[in-house]
């Protein structure tokens, strides 16, 4: 219980200090912003993401744990893509709240509350394998098509190069590079694995700074115009995908105790900041994704320990 709360304690205290920072130097802000989101996308995530990759053994959690946890978040993403067809909302509208709606906070909350309350960082390893391998470039690569479809150019040559760059971005190169680190067996030297290391781990705290700030520019819930998909989006986050991974962990694969617990808890996890990078990067609406945060990050703590009193009974 006391890593579940220490985990969401560090997401709260980071996002106020990017807050406190935009209320007390507005201007200033705005560029630590402007500079920082390209940072943390082409250098610190992909460092974060070799570093925790390397650190497991992706065959272990590469069998079933990685494509459930593929499934669960490719059907929330859905859930929430149907309301978005029937409700004849714009693409980069439907596309941006898919991702809000499945793509979970592995990289900072997952660890502590894989390792407390199941006893292995193994689920949030299969997480971290299922949405930086598959979902991050599945939705970078949509993103990217629908951007350049709103553009001038909408050739197939543009289109393959959007796919190529889509794939092969930096998040997923350093997932890449850990998985293969993780196969060998061995790390590089200390002078490149240490540097490497340092970097990894400022990508989390400037995340979470970027994200507070952004809140304080444009406060959670305030666009009308993207309510509706706000709404929906959160509630797919903080209760159809956990129900999504007891159905299908439980009922249908014959999982239980911690490993049904894992699963769960892992889907119960606040949208990632991620989701915010990703689409400001590449010029997505970004009020849902920043609305979906703040709301699961306050509800997803309810909902874990629910779910670990449920499935501990």
């Amino acid at each position: 219980m006391e890593g579940i709360l220490l985990g969401f304690a560090v997401v709260a205290v980071l996002m106020t200090t990017g807050a406190v920072t935009a209320a007390w130097r507005p201007r200033r802000a705005e560029v630590i912003q402007q500079g920082a989101t390209p940072l943390v996308y082409y250098i610190t995530n992909p460092c974060l993401m070799i570093i925790l990759v390397a650190d497991t053994d992706v065959r272990v959690v590469a069998g079933l744990f990685a494509p459930l946890a593929l499934a669960i978040a490719l059907l929330t993403g859905l859930c929430f893509a149907l309301f978005g067809l029937l409700a004849r909302r714009a693409k980069r509208d439907i596309a941006v709240g898919a991702m809000a709606s499945s793509y979970v906070n592995a990289g900072n909350i997952g660890a502590p509350v894989a390792l407390y309350m199941v006893g292995s960082t193994a689920p949030v390893v299969a997480v971290l394998l299922a949405q930086l391998l598959v979902l991050a470039p599945l939705y970078l690569v949509i993103f990217g098509l629908i951007a350049s479809a709103d553009g001038d150019d909408v050739s197939g040559s543009s289109r393959g190069r959007t796919i190529l760059r889509s794939l092969f971005n930096p998040v997923t190169l350093g997932v890449l590079v850990g998985s293969v680190i993780s196969l060998v067996g061995e790390v590089p030297p200390a002078f490149l694995w240490q540097p490497i290391t340092m970097i990894g781990e400022a990508s989390i705290p400037l995340m979470l700074i970027i994200f507070g700030m952004a809140l304080w520019k444009e406060k959670p819930f305030r666009s009308r115009e993207h309510l509706a998909e706000s709404l929906v989006s959160t509630l797919c986050k903080a209760a159809v995908m956990p129900l999504i991974a007891w159905v299908l962990a439980g009922p249908i694969f014959g999982l239980s105790g911690t490993d049904l617990l894992g699963v769960v808890a892992m889907a119960a996890l606040p949208t990632a900041q991620n989701v915010y990078i990703f689409g400001l990067q590449h010029g997505m609406p970004t009020s849902v994704p920043k609305d979906v945060i703040f709301a699961s990050s306050f509800l997803a703590l309810p909902v874990t320990l629910l779910a670990a009193w449920l499935l501990t009974m």
